[in-house]
This record gives structure tokens, sequence and C-alpha cells, in this order.
């Protein structure tokens, strides 16, 4: 009886790897997930070892034809006895080497990206071979009871690959078991939201997505094998070049192929964001005031504000309470949340806001110059405080860092943003350098300007950063340490959300450096968080980074693929609950898998930013905000104020809510 698992060596190899792969993408992560994510996560982390290990046992299968040409063998060995040698021992040989190596870079650091890639290869190398070397035992496991049982073949047939990788997979899990981490109430984590996994529903998504991968990778691989037909001698090595170079053209045509596709997408993507809310075409002048960008009276032209400039213009807090207000379209009138009505105490004065759209003017230099421009016809420069607002890659200003900013200075705030993108935060990361650049221009001509104020009349210059807005400010300081801010005449800031991506926030918080000070820098999960540093040393932070510890954006990096993160090391945050705040801490349970991890961080960062309550959690920082804004910014209220304050945000955002969405 012929064998069914005739499938090419690194087909069968890879699906060792894949099967083992597969209970892994199970275990719980950050945030909860549905079964369309549990088989997204199962499905690329699954597909992708597959590829990868049908790469890497290629390597491995042309170390073992030339092994079996080239070693000095017993004259008296057949062919089939060589090659089966050479094949065992390229196979069992490249455990210690693709292990050994990765181990030793992990004991190293794993610092670089060089070198997380070569450790990613030495890894992939061992487990490829490791897997590979598991199958032949198997296999001829199953041929030796085969014929001492006189089966006749019935055994030997049957395809090994999925159940030695599940077998695989199991015994490594259960060497790496650990007893679930009790939280500080003692909660048990089995019971936390994160750990309710979709696992059969996931499983039958992952298969559809493995199936297609399997499609294109059964293309490629056949394409792959007609090219290295073509190769012209029997030089050992030349086959494998011309299969590499099918390879390679062949990712270049898929490659072009999405990119045309990115490109369309993107188009869509931007030309959304320029639409208008139907009840804002009356909006200039109604709605807005002479200090807000985008008036009449303003240097900014409406039209090229952007839909998030547009909604962030008319939702100033009003320093006065206001009477008989116009109803929208839908017959709802907002209620009278001014400063007089909400701090119990008239306003100081009426806020500005200056806000530059990308369609404002035609390139950043000509931005920067309007935006100054808009601030020297306010009278920006009066105010007592002046923020610097680096939005998300929409263009969105978060409206309770702002309405509590107002609140807080009874008015006597003005603050200051910049657009620099269109699309969504997660696909303007090629944004990041001209956002920078931007940036850095505007904050130089502002302290150029503040510098030449007379002392005692120079605003107190803040920053606020949310989720990519943070990284395009913290560039601007990158390589300064907290230098940096002090250097532009930054006096504190505030920054939410920081995807993992920003080199600056690993520059503050990594190892010592003499540009940083750690009594000016607190990284913290929620409000009690920094309290808890005490009252001195609070007194000195002047740079927060308010980053929740299930933010899936805060976590999810490149990295994810090839070295384990900190913040998944013996030393993570431990788990603890904070009634009304998002949970500290990350779960024992979690564990950092070299490709699955990153696909898990991935969907992570995908439902941080899911739109939810008005709670704090994931990649929502709305409810934390109003303290933060006191405590960072110097600002000053009374306790029933500040409870006034955080209501009176609630309900802005509530009705923000369904005006605009």
């Amino acid at each position: 009886m012929q064998p069914k698992d005739t499938a090419h060596t690194g087909q069968r190899v890879g699906l060792v790897m894949a099967a083992a792969m597969t209970p892994p993408t199970l275990a719980p992560s950050l945030s909860k997930r549905t079964w369309q994510d549990q088989g997204i996560i199962t499905g690329l982390s699954t597909g992708s070892h597959y590829l990868l290990t049908l790469a890497a046992q290629d390597l491995i299968d042309v170390a073992a034809t030339f092994a079996a040409r080239s070693a000095p063998f017993p004259a008296g060995w057949s062919e089939s006895q060589r090659r089966s040698v050479a094949a065992l021992t390229s196979e069992v040989g490249g455990i210690p080497v693709g292990l050994g190596l990765a181990a030793y870079l992990d004991r190293g650091g794993v610092s670089t990206p060089a070198r997380g890639a070569v450790r990613q290869a030495g890894w992939r190398l061992g487990a490829t071979a490791l897997c590979g070397s598991v199958l032949l035992a198997a296999t001829a496991g199953a041929k030796a009871l085969d014929r001492a049982v006189g089966a006749d073949g019935r055994i030997a047939s049957l395809p090994l690959s999925i159940p030695v990788g599940l077998l695989t997979a199991a015994v490594i899990e259960r060497a790496r078991a650990v007893a679930p981490e009790p939280t500080t109430d003692g909660a048990d984590l089995a019971a936390r939201p994160t750990d309710e996994v979709p696992t059969l529903p996931g499983l039958g998504a992952g298969a559809a997505v493995i199936a297609v991968l399997w499609g294109a990778g059964w293309v490629e691989r056949w394409t792959a094998e007609q090219v290295r037909r073509l190769a012209p001698g029997p030089t050992p090595g030349t086959g494998l070049v011309w299969r590499l170079t099918s390879h390679a053209a062949f990712a270049a045509v898929a490659g072009a192929g999405l990119n045309v596709l990115w490109t369309r997408a993107m188009q869509k993507v931007e030309a959304g964001s320029t639409t208008v809310d139907p009840w804002m075409q009356a909006a200039p002048g109604v709605w807005t005031h002479p200090l807000i960008s985008g008036d009449p009276a303003s240097l900014v032209a409406w039209d090229s504000l952007g839909r998030e400039g547009r909604r962030h213009a008319v939702t100033y807090v009003r320093p006065e309470a206001v009477v008989d207000p116009p109803p929208l379209p839908d017959g709802r009138v907002p209620e009278d949340l001014s400063i007089p009505t909400v701090m119990g105490e008239p306003a100081r004065a009426q806020p500005v806001q200056v806000y530059v759209g990308l369609d404002s003017a035609e390139s950043p230099v000509e931005r920067v110059e309007l935006a100054i421009a808009e601030m020297d016809r306010t009278d920006a420069w009066s105010r007592s405080t002046l923020m610097l607002v680096s939005p998300t890659g929409t263009g969105y200003v978060n409206y309770v860092a702002v309405a509590a900013a107002q609140y807080l200075t009874r008015g006597d705030v003005a603050s200051v943003t910049m657009q620099y993108s269109k699309r969504p935060s997660p696909l303007s990361l090629g944004k990041v350098r001209a956002a920078r650049e931007q940036n850095r221009l505007l904050w130089l001509r502002i302290l150029e300007r503040v510098r030449g104020m007379p002392p005692d009349r120079r605003p107190e210059v803040v920053l606020f950063g949310e989720s990519l807005g943070a990284h395009t400010s913290q560039d601007v300081l990158l390589g300064w340490g907290t230098l940096g801010p002090q250097a532009l005449g930054i006096d504190r800031a505030l920054w939410i959300g920081t995807p993992a991506g920003s080199k600056w926030m690993h520059e503050i918080t990594g190892p010592a450096r003499p540009d940083v000070d750690p009594a000016l820098i607190a990284v913290v999960n929620d409000h009690e968080q920094f309290v808890a540093l005490g009252e001195e040393a609070r007194a000195k932070v002047r740079y927060v980074l308010l980053s929740h510890d299930n933010d899936g954006v805060t976590r999810f990096g490149l990295d994810l693929l090839n070295r384990r993160p900190d913040w998944l090391g013996p030393d993570r945050p431990r788990t603890e609950h904070v009634p009304g705040r998002s949970p500290r801490g990350i779960p024992a349970t979690m564990r950092w898998r070299p490709v699955t991890t990153f696909f898990q961080t991935l969907v992570d960062m995908k439902n941080a930013q899911v739109a939810g309550s008005y709670a704090p959690w994931g990649h929502d920082y709305r409810a934390d905000l109003p303290e933060f804004v006191r405590d960072v910014y110097g600002l000053e209220c009374t306790d029933e104020q500040m409870a006034r304050v955080r209501d009176a945000v609630r309900r802005r955002e509530e009705f923000r809510e369904g005006a605009f969405d």
C-alpha cells in the first residue's frame, strides 16, 4: 500500500509546524476576541509558519543533497542510503545550530532589528529541523510498527504530519505551562473576558484563511518548481538559485498588485475624510466664533479644515451661558454646558482654537505660516496657556482633552493644531516623517515668539498628543531625551496611547542616558497610579505618558516577530483590578511566541480602537483625561468643580456622538 502522506518533504514538515503552532494561537492575549478575530489569528499565524517552514526546509534539503554527493560515505552504500543518512544528519544537525544561535542571541539581548532578523532565521532553521526530525522519527516508527504487526502498509500509509505537529505542541505547551496568576483582589484570571477564546468557530475561520494561503502557496511553489526545471547543468545548488529567483519574482508581482489595491483604497479613505456632516453646511458664523479657525472671520477657509477640523471648530466650550441655541436638523438642542454653568464662576476669556487642515495650504511651510498668522489674528499669545495639539492620523482632536483644558483654565487657553494626514492612524504610519518636520517648524516659530515676549507675559506652553499624534510629536524630540521638550520651550506634556513604534518613548524609558532625567517622566496606566508616585515625585514630573496596559496600540510592533518584548518578560506588570479604571498588568497566561504573538497583538490593536462606552479601556482614554489635564498642566480647581468637569465632558461626548456618528 502506498503512503498517503506523499506531499513534498517541505510541505510535510510545513504541515507539522502549522499543526504545532495552531494550539498556541488560541491562548488569550490583551483583549477579548470574536470568532472572526480568532480565525484571522489562527489562519495568518499557521499559514505564515507553513510558508516560512517551506523556505527553511528548502535550505535544509539543499544541504542534504550536497552532503549526499560530497560526504565520504562508505563505498558500498547505495544512493538511497546516502540520501537518507544525509537527510537525517542535516535535520538533526540543524536543531542545535539554529536553536543554539537563537538562544545565544536571547542571552546577549536582541537589541537591534539586524540581530532580531538573525535570531528569527536561527530559530526558524532550528524549529524546522526539529519538526523534520520528529516527522522522520514518527515515519520510521510507523513503518516499524507496521512490519511488527503485519499491517501490510496500512499503518505506514497514515498521514502523520498533522498528528505529529499537534503532539509536539502538546508536549511543548505542557513543559511551558504555568499556574494562573491571581489578581490582587483574589479574582482568578480565568474569569477575565480576555480569556474567552471562541475556539471552534475560530478554528473553522482559521481553516478558511489557511485554505486561501495554501492555494496561493501552492501556485507559487508550482511556479517555482517549473522555473527550477530550467536550471542548466547538474551543478549542485543551481536549482535552488532558480527557485529562489522565482520566489522573488512571484513576491514582486504580488507586491505590485497589492500596491495598486492599497493606493486605490487610500484614495477612497482620504475622500471620506473630506465629507461634510449635513448640518455643518450652515455652521460657520452660527456654531463657530471669530476666535475659532474656520469662522468667516478666520484666515483658514472652512472647506479646507476637513471633517475632523470642522467638528473640532464647533465643539469649543462656550464662555457664556448659551441662551436659545439653534437646534440641530434632528431637532435636538444642546444643553448649556458653558464655563460659568460648569465651573460656577465667570469665564476669564474666550477660548482660542487654531486649526490648519492639510488642504488649508500647499506645503508644510505655508501651513506653518498660516498657523502663526491665525495665532496673531486671534491674539493667541495673550492666553495664559498655549496648548500644542498633535492630532491622530485623520486629524481628530480629542474633544475631552481640549474641553477639560478650556474648563479648567476658565477659557484662558489657546489650542493650536495642524493636520498631517487624512487617513486613520494605522494607515498613516508613512506620514510620521512629514508630521515630525511640520511640528518641529511650528514649535520653533512659537518658541521664537514666546521667547521674545516679556517673561511676565509669556504663556505656559503645554503639549498634548494622542495615538499617532503622540508618536509624531515625540519624534520631534528624538535623540534629545528629556532635554528635547525643554529646548523647544515645552513646559509640560501629556501623551495618551503612545504607539510602540515611538523611538523617543523607548529612549526615555530604556537604559540610563545622560540626556534623560527620569524624575521628569511618568508612564502610568491610570490616575491612581500617578497619584501613588507621591506628592514630591509628582511635583517634579513634567512629561506624562498615559498608556493602558491592555492597549494593543501601545504594545504592537514588528519586533514581536523575532524577539520577546520586556512587557512579556519576567518583570511584566502584575495584574491588578482598579474600580473604574482600565485593568493593570499583563496576564501571566500570555506568552511570547514568534509570529503568533505578532498576529495576536495586531488583532488586540484593532480591538483596542473599536468605539465603545465612555469608559477607560484599551485605546479609549477619554474618561481618564480630566484629572490628568488638571495635574499634568498644573491647573487648579476644587473637588466639586472637578466632579462637574468630569460629568460635563461625559455629557458632551454623548451628545457629540449622536450628532456626528
